[in-house]
């Protein structure tokens, strides 16, 4: 052969049994191997060895070595035995503080091994796969002569491997890993934090609201034994609040001790420490027992003060709270944590609990020129602007801001070029020498070297998407699951709620931001502070997690093997890109590029891709994805217009091509299509042939639900089909579905005659199998819909369904099995009419319920129909934040005293043609509204009614008399008029994206 592989023939009678004899049963091993696969968790540091060892031993069973040509099992069982002892001692280094270098250089190697290995597992089992059994003669012997291809190459590899390992195992025992260990371990810094105790309130900005809210839950006149706690994360000034409040009222106690707790407490030596400072002196030989009996009786008729800073967990808190006993001398004791678990374990009640927030602009500003200049307004004009960059970067975080402040203040010549410097310092990290800045990183590092090996992994993916980026969690969850972070559990869970698991984890430890609002049901989005983002990354770089670059050609300049690759495109132009795939480059598993840029990699050169995730900002484009059907190991891929999420506003001219033969990606679970306006898929159908298929999302295909649909049995997730266009036979497959959590579906235009009849009651039977529905939606473009084939329910089957979207479709009275939806967290109804007892039964029996959404369907409704509803206080509600009413007759809504108590949002719609020139009545008691707004029907609807005069005068009555009810309430709500351009659904989520995304930022 011409390529210099060696002749395949002398091979063929062997390869020949194999195949025909032996194909089932490597078939099913290679599943086995992918199940064992599944059930192993991924660290930062150990790379993929979990994964590596189950693919191994799966590849052991029965006579799976045999198969490789020219190599013995005792290749393949050395490289499995070897493992697990390397492991062991990564695991060792993974809780080392600190290492040498020749240690990091072996760390490093064994990873990336790892890597080389489970490369070469994945490529020999794509390249065997089973031949399809409709294939013809040709078909099936140049498959034959790929998998012998594929055998040569395998042992090939793997006698390299073989020798890699060995080399590497030598290099241990030369350089001694272990000790390095050992050696590191007696290397221990000064806690920064230790200054804060002595700052002078005088010296510090931001704290006097948060001092005297917390002053005053220590003063108040309760007797009994208080525990408060301050969360938030590293460097956001717990210690600094703490102690000065401990200052402040610690001359009213009889006694009081601050103590700060370790990552890994001494509690001999923590205890001491409290005795000695309440001027107690314990012998030497005190154990815990004895240390917390002192203190126990010591404290037992005193009025004391105990301050734990930087509580790590809640065990440790199990054993310090034994020393506080009860009394009732009106006692307290404050805690500092990072993690809100622990805050809430520790608090005698939620109240008790005072969640840190970054500092404001002002506050920020404040605090940063008083350090440099010694006031805020001594700043020079030619520094203004990098100034803000500066503290754009800083994000709010008081350690950050005072840091960089200290760095700033040794430049007394005030040179705008010396700040320049700094301020691109700091995103490249060029600074982290100076010994300030290594002390902010030192905190941050300690949140993120406390995160249990199964979450390491999970952070610093984080670093995979760019700075200020608002991150879906589900997107997150699902890009975890893919990348083999995230497993089911011996519980029975899956990957997917495991994950979610993690994520709260994250939230708990305050490692990731959320959306500074409670609008909406539950968290659906985070970020990443900037300083946490710039120690991900530099994590990511040293252990070769992550590569994050901004042109596509510097991937080739990269040093080693780049595994997971994110191109940040952000004002490139398209015209200069390029990527030439490198050995560095081809083995990526993992590709995300964003950015306004036409630009689309070479996918047919990573055939070892995972996850794609494509991010556009683009509204006209066509995204050729035809070669992905090249992509065997293809778990997740999404494609995403961003500045449609961000407008509300879908594109016409984004589109994108899908390969005909989908049904070769095997392993794919996540595709999800949600923002492009047509998916050129030659065979839908082919969805169904994907055995591991999730989650399925599209923008409202033109098409029905693809024949077969009730096969996909893995579905969670599917969105996007056309109901009336369905056959009666696929809507009833969703009926076998069963693991479906979430549903979104669509009445698409289209013409009478091409609407399937029946297809309502048919999909009603459907839903009532569907037992493990948490959301369920269903959108109408132009078809009025009835829905009364749903009213009929006895009880409805998905008991723990969270969210509920029937607002684009009629019923003629809201359904008595509402009230049977406990879980409910979001309502939309649509209904001819909506009665005072109905809207009693949703403020009484839903009692989670944050969102709301009602529409009286107005055509041909009698006046004498439209009754008065009364939201009063005792109806309920008490936890709604958002409220949508669709109705013209305004005058028919009335709020008496106490009425939606925590009420944030009031969106009301109607047709200022039909509108009764009316406010809805006590508009005061909500006493919490923060914005009202009004959304009036399309320009084409009102046209269609009357003239346009009449119809601009309508709409300027509408604006005034909504702003003058607004500008009279106490709370000062802001009032906006916008016109009703797309569906009152279509207008609500984009509320509801852009509430989320600009509340992140």
């Amino acid at each position: 052969m011409t390529d210099g592989s060696p002749c395949l023939w002398p091979f063929v009678p062997q390869q020949c049994k194999l195949a025909s004899a032996g194909e089932d049963q490597r078939t099913e091993k290679y599943k086995k191997a992918e199940r064992a696969m599944s059930a192993m968790v991924v660290s930062a540091y150990k790379g993929v060895i979990d994964s590596v060892l189950a693919k191994l031993i799966a590849l052991m069973t029965g006579d799976m070595c045999s198969t490789f040509i020219g190599v013995s099992s005792a290749d393949v069982l050395f490289l499995r035995d070897e493992l697990p002892a390397m492991n062991a001692l990564l695991e060792k280094l993974d809780d080392a503080e600190d290492l040498d270098p020749e240690a990091k250089h072996w760390r490093k190697q064994v990873r990336e091994m790892a890597y080389d290995i489970e490369d070469c597992i994945d490529d020999f089992s794509s390249n065997v796969a089973s031949v399809d059994a409709r294939a013809g003669f040709l078909q099936k012997a140049s498959h034959f002569l790929k998998t012998c291809r594929a055998h040569l190459e395998a042992a090939w590899q793997i006698k390299e491997l073989k020798t890699r390992l060995l080399e590497i195992n030598e290099r241990r025992k030369r350089y001694r890993a272990e000790d390095s260990i050992s050696s590191t371990a007696a290397s221990v810094m000064v806690d920064p934090r230790i200054s804060a105790f002595y700052k002078e309130a005088a010296s510090l900005v931001g704290i006097d609201g948060p001092k005297r809210e917390l002053t005053k839950l220590v003063m108040d006149g309760e007797k009994k034994l208080k525990a408060m706690s301050i969360v938030g994360f590293g460097g956001l000034g717990k210690t600094t609040l703490a102690s000065q409040v401990y200052r402040e009222v610690g001359g009213q106690f009889n006694c009081k001790a601050f103590v700060s707790v370790s990552q890994k407490p001494d509690m001999v030596r923590l205890l001491t420490s409290v005795l000695l400072q309440l001027k107690q002196h314990p012998s030497h030989a005190c154990g815990v027992q004895h240390l917390i009996d002192n203190l126990r009786e010591y404290l037992m008729d005193k009025r004391y003060l105990i301050v734990v800073d930087d509580l790590w967990d809640v065990p440790s808190w199990n054993i310090i709270e034994c020393a506080f006993p009860q009394n009732n001398e009106h006692s307290r004791v404050i805690i500092t944590t990072r993690h809100g678990d622990v805050a809430r374990t520790c608090s005698s009640d939620h109240g008790c609990i005072h969640n840190m927030k970054p500092l404001n602009e002002q506050d920020s500003r404040k605090l940063f020129f008083n350090r440099i200049f010694g006031s805020k307004d001594e700043c020079p004009s030619h520094l203004t602007e990098v100034s803000c960059k500066i503290l754009k970067k800083c994000g709010g975080l008081p350690l950050a801001i005072v840091t960089v402040a200290s760095i700033l203040a040794c430049h007394p010549m005030r040179l705008k070029e010396q700040w320049e410097y700094i301020q691109s310092s700091l995103a490249t990290n060029k600074f982290a020498r100076k010994s300030t800045l290594e002390e902010l990183m030192h905190i941050l590092e300690l949140s993120y070297k406390s995160l249990p090996r199964h979450l390491k992994a999970c952070f610093l993916y984080l670093g995979a998407y760019p700075e200020d980026c608002v991150i879906s969690k589900a997107e997150l969850v699902k890009r975890w699951v893919a990348e083999g972070f995230v497993s089911n559990n011996s519980l029975g869970q899956d990957a997917w709620v495991v994950g979610e698991s993690y994520f709260n984890e994250l939230v708990n430890r305050s490692m990731i931001q959320l959306p500074h609002q409670d609008y909406y049901t539950e968290i659906s989005h985070c970020r990443v502070h900037d300083m946490m983002l710039d120690m991900i990354l530099r994590r990511c770089k040293e252990d070769n997690f992550i590569s994050v670059i901004h042109d596509p050609q510097a991937a080739t300049e990269a040093q080693d093997k780049i595994r997971r690759l994110t191109v940040n495109l952000n004002g490139a132009e398209a015209s200069t890109m390029a990527m030439t795939v490198t050995r560095q480059v081809s083995q990526v598993r993992s590709l995300a590029v964003f950015g306004a840029s036409k630009w689309v990699p070479p996918l047919l050169e990573f055939k070892f891709l995972r996850v794609l995730f494509l991010e556009f900002f683009l509204r006209e484009m066509v995204i050729d994805l035809t070669g992905i059907n090249q992509l065997p190991q293809l778990r997740y891929l999404k494609v995403e217009c961003k500045e449609c999420l961000l407008d509300g506003d879908i594109p016409s001219q984004l589109s994108i091509m899908l390969p005909g033969q989908i049904r070769r990606l095997q392993y794919l679970e996540t595709l999800e299509l949600p923002w492009v306006s047509e998916c050129s898929i030659p065979s839908i159908s082919g969805v169904v042939d994907l055995p591991r298929l999730s989650h399925l999302v599209l923008r409202q295909h033109k098409g029905g639900l693809p024949d077969g649909i009730g096969k996909v049995k893995s579905l969670r997730t599917l969105h996007g089909f056309n109901l009336p266009g369905s056959s009666l036979e696929n809507i009833g497959g969703l009926g076998e579905l069963t693991s479906l959590t979430d549903l979104s579906l669509h009445c698409g235009k289209g013409q009478q005659k091409s609407t399937t009849p029946g297809w309502m009651a048919a999909l009603s039977c459907s839903l009532e199998k569907l037992n493990n529905l948490r959301g369920l939606s269903v959108r109408s473009n132009s078809l009025s819909c009835c829905a009364d084939a749903m009213s009929s329910w006895s009880s409805p089957p998905f008991l723990n369904l969270e969210k509920l979207d029937l607002l684009d479709w009629t019923f003629s009275e809201v359904p008595k099995w509402i009230g049977r939806l406990h879980s409910l967290r979001e309502l939309a109804l649509g209904a001819k009419q909506i009665l005072q007892e109905d809207v009693s039964m949703v403020g009484t029996r839903l009692p989670l319920l944050i969102h709301l959404s009602l529409r009286v369907v107005p055509a041909g409704i009698p006046a004498k129909e439209t009754q008065m509803i009364m939201i009063a206080g005792s109806m309920g509600f008490t936890a709604l934040r958002f409220f949508c009413f669709d109705s013209s007759r305004m005058s028919c809504l009335a709020f008496g005293a106490g009425a939606m108590p925590r009420l944030r949002r009031l969106l009301v719609g109607l047709d200022p043609l039909q509108w009764d020139e009316a406010t809805p009545v006590g508009l005061e008691h909500l006493s919490r509204l923060e914005e009202i707004r009004v959304l009036t029907a399309s320009p084409s609807a009102a046209a269609a009614a009357g003239s346009e005069s009449m119809k601009v005068d309508r709409s300027a009555l509408v604006k005034g008399m909504f702003q003058d009810a607004a500008s009279a309430l106490p709370s000062r709500p802001a009032f906006t008029l916008l016109p009703r351009i797309r569906s009152l659904s279509d207008h609500i989520n984009c509320c509801k994206i852009n509430m989320e995304t600009v509340a992140c930022k």
